[in-house]
């Protein structure tokens, strides 16, 4: 059974910082693209930040460039968010995807927002 799970969300002060992580299991590591993607209160489901398994080639939404990084490690078969500088409207349920479907840049994979396998989702709330 293909599994995501997410883990390191939680509350954090503006300015504060959190790492999200993700591991999966359930299947093998090949696929093309893992990110992430958070959908706030009343707002549509965005990519935020997504990763190619095999070349590293990254994507970030520019409300979140500079501030968030996202790395991967194969061997574990876990994809991490560093989030630093954080603001309030970062604020939302960030959920971990992965995609097998090939597009020409890793952009376009997260944009689409059209993946396989989704995690259950974390809660980061920015606020004082």
């Amino acid at each position: 059974q293909v599994q995501l799970v997410e883990s390191g969300g939680g509350l954090v002060q503006p300015g504060g910082s959190l790492r999200l992580s993700c591991t999966g299991s359930g299947f093998t590591w090949n696929y093309s693209a893992i990110g992430w993607f958070r959908q706030a209160p009343g707002k549509e489901r965005e990519g935020v930040s997504c990763i190619t398994i095999s070349a590293g080639s990254t994507y970030y939404a520019d409300s979140v460039k500079g501030r968030f990084a996202i790395s991967r490690d194969n061997a574990k078969q876990t994809v991490t968010l560093q989030m630093n500088s954080l603001k309030p409207e970062d604020t939302a349920v960030y959920y971990c995807a992965v995609g097998r479907r090939q597009y020409t840049t890793v952009q376009d994979m997260c944009l689409s927002g059209r993946m396989n396998y989704w995690g259950k989702g974390s809660l980061v709330t920015v606020s004082s």
